[in-house]
């Protein structure tokens, strides 16, 4: 691919996003939980929000930041001013609703921008994107530039379906994908969805869709996003923590392929810019 934002340093992060067919799944808790998880195993994490429509990643961890990556675009401030520390140094750029504004951009503004956040990606380890439910372009630009996504589903029959359909549009551009299956009222449960998802990409995609994990049910985290607590923070212990340590623990290569980071922010800029 040729250099798009020149002058970019070499990117260091691994660049993850975090989707699902539709809403309402447990999507935004299982990237702040997945990323303290992370943190606290000694990696740097930063928390990309690009949900455009439901922007919340800073409600779940109880911050309250000053600015967002609009407020860049718009020239109020510089990109380290929307930088919002977590707790175990867990980073965030919250409520990115102005990344969709990148195609209404110049050409050198959008590569400044692009140069200060391929520096950012050199800082850290894993990037996770937040990046809503659909198959809009917004998600679909995001996880192509990445080149990898954890695609979010419940046991219930429309996230399943909605699941598959947002399956076989990243397949289309070429997206490693890991399959994570939320709110289980049990393993069997969990088990029964991902072999329904595995099995229908298997037999109209050709396509092996590796497990991430099964989450159950739990009280716990209802209870956490009450208090506006990450549920891995407050209850370590609990059925869903345990459960995504687990996948935390996959993710990082133990059970599943890793592609090898490329650079995001450049693939980016292409898909927005053009």
């Amino acid at each position: 691919m040729r250099n798009l934002v020149r002058g970019c340093p070499p990117q260091r992060a691994r660049v993850i996003a975090v989707a699902s067919g539709k809403g309402g799944v447990g999507k935004t808790n299982i990237v702040v939980n997945l990323g303290l998880i992370l943190s606290r195993q000694g990696k740097k994490i930063l928390i990309l929000d690009a949900d455009l429509g439901l922007a919340n990643v800073d409600i779940l961890l109880g911050l309250l930041p000053r600015y967002n990556l609009l407020d860049v675009l718009n020239g109020q401030c510089n990109l380290q001013e929307v930088i919002v520390r977590g707790p175990h140094n867990l980073l965030l750029i919250p409520g990115v609703s102005g990344f969709e504004k990148l195609a209404e951009l110049d050409h050198f503004s959008r590569n400044q921008l692009m140069k200060e956040l391929a520096t950012l990606a050199k800082e850290v380890d894993i990037i996770l994107i937040d990046s809503g439910a659909g198959i809009s372009r917004t998600v679909l630009s995001f996880a192509a530039a990445a080149g990898e996504a954890i695609v979010v589903s419940t046991p219930e029959p429309t996230a399943i379906a909605d699941a598959y359909c947002l399956i076989k549009a990243l397949q289309r551009l070429n997206v490693s994908m890991y399959l994570l299956v939320n709110r289980a009222a049990s393993d069997a449960d969990g088990m029964i969805t991902a072999r329904r998802l595995r099995g229908a990409c298997h037999r109209f995609l050709q396509l092996d869709l590796p497990l991430l994990g099964i989450i159950p049910d739990d009280r716990h985290v209802s209870e956490a996003v009450r208090k506006q607590q990450p549920y891995s923070a407050i209850y370590p212990r609990c059925r869903a923590a345990k459960a995504l340590q687990e996948a935390a623990a996959r993710l990082q290569g133990q059970d599943l392929p890793f592609i090898g980071p490329k650079n995001f922010w450049q693939c980016l800029e292409r898909l927005f810019g053009r």
